[in-house]
């Protein structure tokens, strides 16, 4: 693959690994804002974004607009008038918002917002607000510790990936080092591909199931004004 007067990518194995060590000593981070880390307190919207743009930031890519924010206020609003997220009370975010905002930013990296309203809509009904010990914290913090118990599970998977990979070409010439390379991205692409169509149809299947819900209730309301 010619350069064309143009810096080369290094593809070589040993800066590959590099990378990939780097990224996966800090995949621990996905799961660092426990509830607890949360304030207690309620927030106005600017204190809000700092937080999240302060936990988050990790998250984002490092090629990106210095000024580029993780949520925005015209984002928040929109998805607390769309019905993705419980309203402000006297324009203040609770734990609870905080804790719906961070679910809502991961979902929205592979869904539509159509879907992650689906998706999410069940947990703010039931648990929004919920003071007990079976309030929303309780299944933020779960699902934390369960995803904590599967990085090791997620990292071996990725290495089994990239070792195939890398034994799918001989010769370390240009050429070869970047057809390991795309292998590699594309076997990522694959897993990640399938476990959103999979995603995908459960949502299809919840919605069908809601709709379903509503034409019922719709039916028995008006037998009753018979």
């Amino acid at each position: 693959m010619g350069s064309n007067n143009k810096k080369e990518f290094d593809y070589s194995a040993e800066a590959i690994e590099e990378v990939l060590n780097s990224i996966l000593n800090d995949m621990g981070g996905v799961f660092n804002i426990k509830s607890d880390d949360i304030p207690n307190i309620d927030l106005y919207m600017d204190q809000v974004l700092s937080f999240l743009d302060e936990k988050l930031e990790y998250t984002q890519r490092t090629e990106r607009d210095s000024e580029e924010r993780v949520f925005t206020k015209t984002m928040i609003n929109n998805y607390a008038k769309n019905d993705l997220l419980p309203p402000p009370v006297k324009k203040k975010y609770s734990k609870n918002h905080i804790m719906t905002l961070i679910f809502i930013y991961y979902f929205k990296n592979f869904l539509s917002i159509n879907d992650v309203r689906t998706l999410i809509g069940p947990i703010t009904d039931k648990y929004f607000g919920n003071e007990d010990n079976n309030g929303l914290d309780s299944v933020y913090d779960g699902i934390l510790e369960l995803g904590e118990e599967r990085i090791g599970h997620l990292k071996e998977d990725i290495l089994d990936k990239y070792k195939a990979s890398k034994e799918a070409y001989d010769g370390d010439d240009s050429d070869s080092e970047y057809l390991k390379l795309f292998m590699f991205m594309s076997l990522l692409s694959y897993d990640v591909f399938i476990k959103k169509m999979l995603i995908e149809q459960i949502v299809d299947e919840l919605r069908n199931l809601e709709g379903d819900a509503e034409s019922s209730n719709k039916k028995e309301k008006s037998n009753k004004k018979k």
